[in-house]
């Protein structure tokens, strides 16, 4: 999977291969979802970056959108009646009980990693950054396990809907490039596990 076809000289990036239709023309539907979700400008990173990219964009993942995400662009995510909501609405904009739900402005990377700027909420004790907490734990114990980071990255779930499923294939892409190229893809979860840091809520202002 992937279509990732080649390996610039010294091993810092991988690119697409020029070909005869660089922007995609001509295709449609799903062809075209996964043209446009190609990972691009893939680097290695270190084991931190990595631990924050994964966390933060499977828990954007998590939340519930409709919509075809652009790279560049500003969302907003919140934690509404017991779900993550991904909105094009920023909380100023909203009431003030999304507010309270507000748990920070995310942007789709053209590597197809999520970053966040995190909500001032996390820093308080309240309804999101409880939520922030139990997605980490369930996060933390996806890595206690002998099998590598690779093996257990989100190439194909079928239970997502279709947008969620799209980009987590693409997030599954572009970390497995990562891992490639960074020389850690037979690092096992165990050691991944020990790089998490102990304040729940710090992968999301390392990877923002």
């Amino acid at each position: 999977m992937g279509n990732l076809k080649h390996l610039e000289a010294g091993g810092s990036a991988i690119t697409r291969k020029a070909d005869g239709n660089p922007e995609g023309k001509g295709l449609n539907g799903f062809l075209l979802d996964w043209y446009q979700s190609e990972p691009k400008g893939v680097v290695a990173k270190p084991q931190r970056q990595v631990l924050a990219e994964l966390f933060t964009s499977m828990l954007v993942l998590s939340a519930k959108f409709k919509y075809r995400p652009t790279v560049g662009a500003a969302y907003y995510l919140y934690w509404i009646n017991g779900e993550w909501s991904l909105s094009l609405i920023a909380p100023a904009e909203w009431s003030d009980e999304r507010r309270a739900g507000f748990a920070g402005a995310c942007v789709l990377q053209r590597d197809m990693t999520w970053t966040i700027a995190p909500s001032d909420l996390l820093a308080e004790s309240n309804a999101v950054s409880d939520a922030i907490g139990r997605f980490y734990d369930a996060f933390a114990e996806t890595l206690r396990t002998d099998l590598t980071l690779e093996e257990i990255l989100p190439f194909y779930v079928r239970r997502l809907p279709y947008y969620q499923r799209l980009y987590a294939s693409a997030l599954s892409r572009s970390m497995r490039t990562a891992l490639i190229l960074g020389d850690q893809a037979s690092t096992s979860c165990r050691r991944w596990y020990t790089r998490l840091p102990r304040q729940k809520e710090a992968l999301l202002f390392y990877g923002g």
